[in-house]
């Protein structure tokens, strides 16, 4: 089904937010907008950076509830009373119960720093050092139940240089994440990208394991 025009988005975020930023400039001349920001975190410095853009923010506490199904009820509840078209997960660290994610379910995107299915979780770049790795990542993908394991919709590759760190490595990838999480987030708002059952479907095709074809390399 095609989204509206403007697509309306809920970001959710709990450190710098980064990613929230490449999002909110390229929302200035794209067919989505930013309709909230939440976090769990009242210290989270992407609070700030939505607050000058004027992006409304709202701070649901993971630690003011007694479990996690307590949080993620609230936190529906919320977007509910919000009612974006999607969700858009830029550096939220707390993991989503499965009633949680059913509930919204082919309406979440995440973004994770390696090339999935290697290197699920967090780490990931040390890991790919650890392990002697010549090649890492980013991948966008839908959120399922399963951790980092949803539909993957796109990858950006880098090569794994002799003289990194982790810390390198990590700022190389993180120029990937601000280049392709906005690109796919216009994918959505257009209505050329959905979830069918456990597959990602870009312009009424098939996505392959590992995301976009080459075809669509230098699509805007």
């Amino acid at each position: 089904m095609n989204q509206p025009s403007n697509c309306h988005i809920v970001v959710l975020i709990s450190g710098s937010g980064s990613n929230l930023q490449a999002l909110i400039d390229a929302s200035t001349s794209s067919n989505f907008k930013i309709s909230t920001v939440i976090s769990n975190n009242q210290e989270a410095y992407g609070l700030r950076r939505a607050e000058k853009y004027n992006i409304p923010v709202r701070i649901i506490n993971h630690r003011a509830f007694k479990t996690r199904e307590d949080f993620d009820l609230a936190l529906r509840k919320a977007i509910d009373e919000i009612n974006p078209n999607l969700i858009v997960l830029a550096g939220f660290m707390r993991i989503l119960g499965s009633n949680f994610v059913s509930y919204f379910a082919g309406r979440i995107l995440n973004i994770h720093p390696s090339l999935l299915p290697k290197y699920p979780g967090i780490n990931t770049h040390q890991r790919v050092l650890d392990d002697g790795g010549q090649e890492h990542g980013v991948t966008v993908h839908f959120v399922t139940e399963a951790l980092d394991g949803g539909p993957i919709i796109a990858q950006e590759k880098v090569s794994v240089l002799d003289k990194d760190t982790s810390s390198i490595l990590a700022a190389r990838v993180l120029e990937k994440e601000h280049i392709i999480y906005p690109k796919v987030v216009t994918w959505f708002a257009a209505g050329r990208l959905h979830m069918r059952g456990s597959q990602a479907i870009l312009d009424n095709e098939l996505l392959p394991p590992t995301g976009v074809p080459m075809k669509y390399e230098t699509i805007p």
